[in-house]
């Protein structure tokens, strides 16, 4: 819990472009690809190239694009109203669910490009450096700031309410309300963190270093919320966005981004559904649901827990 995310100690991820490929050494005659040198309590450096930052974000707009068509078409054959301004909450649940898949997708296929290879510390799926605590005060502060400046920003352009709740359906029944809940407060923080976070902002630190990375990313983060926040709340996104970068950056880990994410989310929804007490068992479900992602990924390999000489010598020169 006090150590670095070093190539040493970090937790290696099992996402190879051929299944076990990375626990085997490099072949006679392949040399693998250099890593950067690492920063002990920092986000880990890679040697991503800063112009497939822009491409993971298209391809998964694309790929969902793509996939979106293909479970909508059906539905529509099969009796499903689809119009230019609705889409039944069912499938707005299953189409966001697959760009959140995406997301996490073609930010591993993007890590592997030039055959390099993927492990878990490079998208900082480890512990903070410097423990829990430390990152809890991150995570407090920036969510503090955040509803604090979000406040002054209501008050000042009083946008319009967020509908993104409706369109998926947590006024028509507890299931979709439910699923609704799932989504949001537990699969988009993470697959959106991996993508945002644990791969693009890793990418651009590469060409202009963190502060200008963080910047573009909080951008781009606010501008992917324009189908389902209200243009106003945009820019509010976007600062949260960079906040995140710098969360990630100086925690070294994308876990507290990923307990960030859910806990602004949980306390979004709760406050769209005008719940009372709710809001304390969705935060802990919330953080549990992750907790529980995690260890499942773990559990079946996904993320390792321990280190393997062999995937180390794959990745490391």
């Amino acid at each position: 819990m006090g150590e670095a995310p070093t190539p040493a100690s970090g937790e290696l991820l099992a996402l190879e472009r051929r299944g076990d490929e990375a626990a085997s050494p490099p072949a006679a005659g392949e040399q693998p690809q250099p890593q950067p040198p690492q920063d002990p309590g920092r986000s880990p450096n890679t040697n991503w190239p800063a112009w497939t930052a822009p491409l993971a974000l298209v391809a998964g707009l694309v790929a969902t694009t793509i996939l979106s068509l293909l479970i909508d078409v059906p539905a529509a054959a099969l009796g499903a109203k689809i119009t230019g301004s609705h889409t039944p909450p069912g499938l707005t649940i299953a189409d966001t669910f697959v760009q959140d898949v995406c997301f996490v997708l073609v930010s591993i296929w993007c890590a592997q490009l030039g055959n390099r290879k993927v492990a878990s510390w490079q998208f900082g799926l480890s512990r903070p450096p410097a423990g829990w605590r430390w990152a809890a005060l991150w995570i407090g502060l920036l969510l503090f700031v955040f509803i604090v400046l979000s406040a002054v920003w209501s008050q000042a352009v009083n946008p319009s309410k967020e509908k993104l709740l409706e369109q998926l359906g947590t006024n028509e029944g507890t299931g979709l309300l439910v699923l609704s809940a799932v989504l949001t407060c537990v699969v988009a923080p993470m697959c959106e963190e991996f993508l945002f976070r644990g791969y693009i902002f890793t990418a651009l630190r590469n060409w202009r270093g963190t502060w200008p990375a963080a910047l573009i990313t909080g951008l781009i983060f606010g501008a992917v919320h324009a189908g389902s926040a209200p243009a106003l709340d945009l820019i509010p996104l976007a600062g949260l966005g960079f906040g995140l970068c710098l969360l990630y950056r100086y925690t070294g880990s994308l876990y507290p981004c990923f307990v960030a994410h859910a806990l602004n989310n949980s306390l979004a929804f709760a406050s769209l559904e005008s719940w009372g007490w709710q809001w304390l068992p969705l935060i802990a479900g919330s953080l549990a649901g992750i907790s529980g992602v995690v260890m499942l990924f773990k559990r079946l390999g996904l993320i390792a827990d321990r280190v393997d000489d062999r995937s180390l010598r794959a990745v490391m020169p």
